[in-house]
């Protein structure tokens, strides 16, 4: 029976903080694109924006059970 992952809070945090990161890079990269009218490109910056919030949301979902249980 394959095991549940334990993360530690530091763990998760720091993942969140990648996220962050990642999401305000996507957000420059987003009015970059839309500046310059091409359409296939904000597109493409907009679904690469999706997994990310996704995965932030994700973390702030395991930090918030973390804290329930402690």
């Amino acid at each position: 029976m394959p095991r549940t992952p334990t993360n530690s809070k530091a763990g998760l945090l720091l993942s969140l903080g990648g996220s962050a990161v990642a999401v305000v890079r996507t957000v420059k990269q987003l009015r970059r694109t839309r500046g310059s009218q091409d359409k296939l490109t904000t597109a493409n910056t907009v679904a690469g924006l999706l997994p990310l919030v996704t995965s932030a949301l994700i973390v702030l979902r395991r930090l918030r059970r973390s804290k329930k249980r402690a």
